[in-house]
């Protein structure tokens, strides 16, 4: 089981860190964005981002200082360098040797620029969110450009460990880059609802922090089989049995008193 969530639009490259890094292993990808990024404009980058100028001019900096070569120097290990709400709930600085083991083999992160990341993979500052609309050459938008190379490799780290299923902790916007109608393997989503005037309804923030907290849970209790994430209760959530599904699993949360 490989567990994929979304990356993060706040980034943390100023708290050192003591992990032996890894790779990104679709840099070919990664250049050919970097070589169509660097060609636009401040303004450019702002509509199609739909980001503030300043903003704009700080992506546009990144592009043209990124470099190719990822080192300990001008990278960071990407699920150490993501810091939005999965990754508060992930606490990834927290994991020792054998738990980080253990989520390079079953935790991935999607990225619009490096397409699939594993934890430990490193990454440089950037933004691009894989919903953008970024054409060039035969592409309209990312999801165009990616296509199924993000799934094959999902594919392929599956197959090394003789498995077949998917948990979807990732937002729509991501998932999206991996929910193909023949994707050959079994995906399982994961639905979290917090009670709110008078009813559980997904709370968006609480949400996202959720996919986290399931992520360390599965890591810091070597979790291989879903059906082993029913016991899930970080934050104060619990199972939802009427609400789970063959391949939804259910949590809520009770008000706070």
């Amino acid at each position: 089981m490989i567990a994929v969530v979304s990356p993060a639009k706040n980034l943390d490259f100023k708290t050192p860190h003591q992990q032996t890094p890894t790779q990104p292993r679709l840099m070919e990808c990664t250049q050919e964005l970097i070589h169509v990024l660097r060609k636009k404009s401040v303004d450019e980058v702002s509509d199609l981002m739909s980001i503030s100028r300043q903003l704009a001019g700080l992506n546009v900096h990144r592009y043209k200082e990124f470099e190719f070569e990822h080192t300990d120097t001008n990278s960071k290990p990407a699920a150490l360098a993501f810091n939005g709400d999965v990754y508060q709930g992930l606490q990834a600085e927290t994991f020792d040797e054998k738990k980080m083991e253990f989520a390079q083999k079953h935790f991935r992160i999607l990225s619009g620029l490096y397409g699939l990341l594993r934890p430990l993979d490193l990454i440089q500052p950037y933004r691009l969110e894989m919903g953008t609309k970024l054409a060039f050459d035969d592409y309209k938008t990312l999801y165009e450009y990616w296509d199924k190379k993000i799934l094959n490799l999902l594919l392929e780290d599956l197959q090394a460990q003789g498995d077949d299923i998917i948990l979807n902790l990732a937002s729509n916007e991501y998932f999206k880059s991996v929910d193909k109608k023949d994707t050959p393997a079994r995906i399982i989503d994961v639905e979290f609802k917090d009670f709110k005037n008078g009813k559980y309804k997904i709370v968006s923030f609480y949400a996202k922090k959720a996919r986290g907290m399931m992520s360390r849970f599965m890591i810091e209790n070597n979790i291989t089989n879903p059906e082993d994430l029913r016991a899930f209760d970080y934050g104060g959530y619990y199972f939802d049995e009427s609400a789970t599904e063959e391949n939804k699993l259910a949590f809520k949360r009770d008000a706070k008193k």
